[in-house]
């Protein structure tokens, strides 16, 4: 039977179970043995990541091709001007090529864990959030979109994958959930 682990990654583990220098990894969160993460998570962003035992499942959530939804909550320096929310929905110029168009909106604070560290606040400059969802998956993806358009991230916490959501997880926890793409 296939298994499909729900994590809450916390701030600055790598997304492997093994690291030659010591830094924390997902061993020290999930010890089921045999599950491997569907897609990867930068180690300075936060949130969910699911592990399975399936290399077909693992290869459908994580493969572009299948467009599965990734919705990302992004604590940005600045607000964003109407003009930057409609750049993020229509597809934004990156090195590596156009980002596919994506669901951008400015959202109220989530209700979440403090990080720490915490970001860092400049007295003088506000921040917002944003929520984010993409279709594809590149390298640090969503913290170059913001960027090209004129608000650095702050913060990022993926909230959801497909139909699968956080919830009410803290970082380091995880639960079991049906495999159901």
């Amino acid at each position: 039977m296939t298994r499909l682990i729900v994590l809450n990654k916390p701030y600055l583990v790598l997304c492997q179970f093994s690291d030659s220098e010591g830094r924390p990894t997902l061993a020290d969160y999930v010890s089921v043995p045999a599950v491997y993460p569907a897609g990867r998570l930068d180690h300075d962003s936060e949130g969910l990541v699911l592990l399975t035992d399936s290399g077909r499942l693992q290869e459908r959530i994580s493969d572009p091709r299948h467009k599965l939804p990734k919705t990302y909550w992004v604590q940005v320096e600045g607000e964003p001007s109407p003009g930057a929310l409609q750049q993020l929905e229509q597809g934004v110029d990156l090195k590596d090529g156009r980002t596919r168009p994506a669901t951008a909106k400015l959202i109220e604070p989530p209700d979440v864990w403090p990080r720490t560290p915490p970001i860092r606040e400049r007295r003088n400059i506000p921040t917002a959030w944003l929520s984010l969802t993409i279709t594809e998956g590149r390298n640090r993806q969503v913290r170059r979109m913001t960027a090209a358009v004129g608000y650095p991230t702050l913060r990022l916490i993926r909230a959801a994958v497909g139909p699968w959501s956080l919830g009410m997880l803290q970082p380091g926890e995880w639960r079991d959930e049906p495999p159901r793409v």
